[in-house]
């Protein structure tokens, strides 16, 4: 672990505990989202119930954002820095690949802007694409 997982934390106004640290260190070496179970695997022995609370307290600061990619497991990922704990500025699609069972961030596709008619009021959005990764594909 270095000084900038510290600082990350730090800077999300959230009081770098031994466990934020070690979850935030976990999430940084991810090359996808992941679940609370393989979060809590990789961290074996700590307790599910701390682990989730951090989760927790990541997302409402803005650290963390989840993604329901219709598993029936939520998946945890790291936000843009532009998200805070009063908004999450990062409406990307996500993309679960159907060969190895991962799902991946895409913030360079940005979910379309919908118009709701006027009685509805959209408090989330989830867009999620399902196919092969490029790592399986080749």
């Amino acid at each position: 672990m270095n000084a900038g997982t510290e600082q990350k934390l730090i800077n999300k106004n959230i009081n770098p505990t031994a466990m934020r640290l070690l979850v935030l260190d976990l999430l940084l070496k991810q090359n996808s989202a992941i679940s609370l179970s393989d979060i809590e695997k990789g961290l074996e022995p700590a307790d599910r119930t701390t682990i989730y609370r951090t989760l927790k307290t990541f997302e409402e600061k803005g650290l963390t954002h989840i993604i329901d990619d219709g598993t029936g497991s939520p998946k945890y990922a790291l936000c843009l820095e532009e998200c805070d704990a009063n908004e999450h500025h990062d409406l990307h699609v996500h993309f679960y690949c159907t060969s190895c069972k991962e799902t991946f961030c895409l913030p360079n596709c940005k979910i379309p802007d919908l118009s709701l008619p006027n009685d509805f009021t959209a408090t989330e959005m989830n867009l999620v694409v399902k196919g092969v990764c490029d790592r399986c594909k080749n």
